[in-house]
């Protein structure tokens, strides 16, 4: 009986199912594997390196051109008091004026108007002066009297017809000074823009002749080269000069 008992008690032990021991490690499922995940982001790596690497070129490829600093009006050349370098991106769809190529470009003339911080264009320049639509370009010669002392090209002027003192109606509007006294009431032109001056190295400067040429609407360049021919102009300054 005894042995018997232990027997079955034995069977029982054998029976009782084997419990992992604590190092063991439960199995995991296989990683599944995306091949064209993988690829795309080597592709998005090498197009973010390739932009930055163009950008840096670009950003290194700069040329010095040549921009405006001061106002230069239509028909004059640019001097060198009114420009200064500065270096921008290269771009060949843009024709900058390259700071080597000042010498040629002042042998140009501006088209229209160039106001200060402007980057010059070749399109801005031609080799014969050209008058704006609608304007025209009218001589004077002055005489002491007949202009501010400190006229300069680019000032905005106004012209009216003035008569010596010894015209028909010296008696009732005579400066009493032997200069010139107005003839008429309102201005030849209101608003006109000085194109140039006379050099003041010229000789008839001494005299104090000057001669200056007008940039006026084509309305008012009749009148105006009338009393020029007959030597009754005189040219003042209006305000924003």
């Amino acid at each position: 009986m005894k042995i018997q008992e232990r027997t079955g008690a034995g069977a029982g032990r054998s029976a009782a199912p084997a419990q992992p021991s604590v190092g063991d490690r439960l199995p995991t499922p296989p990683r599944e594997r995306k091949p064209a995940l993988a690829a795309l982001a080597v592709l998005l790596i090498l197009v973010g390196a390739l932009g930055a690497t163009m950008l840096v070129l670009q950003a290194g490829d700069r040329i010095e051109v040549v921009k405006v600093t001061k106002e230069v009006q239509a028909g004059e050349s640019l001097e060198k008091s009114d420009v200064t370098s500065v270096m921008v991106a290269k771009d060949d769809s843009i024709h900058y004026v390259e700071w080597s190529q000042l010498a040629t470009i002042q042998t140009y003339k501006a088209k229209s108007t160039i106001y200060p911080g402007t980057i010059a264009v070749g399109e801005m320049f031609a080799k014969k002066a050209s008058l704006p639509a609608g304007k025209a370009s009218v001589g004077l010669a002055l005489k002491a009297g007949q202009y501010p002392s400190d006229i300069k090209a680019g000032d905005v002027v106004s012209a009216y017809r003035v008569g010596t003192t010894g015209s028909s109606n010296s008696s009732d509007d005579s400066t009493g000074s032997g200069g010139t006294s107005t003839s008429g009431g309102g201005a030849l032109v209101d608003n006109a823009r000085v194109n140039a001056v006379e050099d003041d190295s010229d000789a008839t400067v001494s005299t104090g002749n000057l001669s200056l040429t007008l940039l006026v609407d084509q309305a008012d360049a009749a009148a105006l080269a009338s009393a020029a021919a007959a030597n009754e102009v005189a040219i003042v300054h209006v305000p924003g000069n």
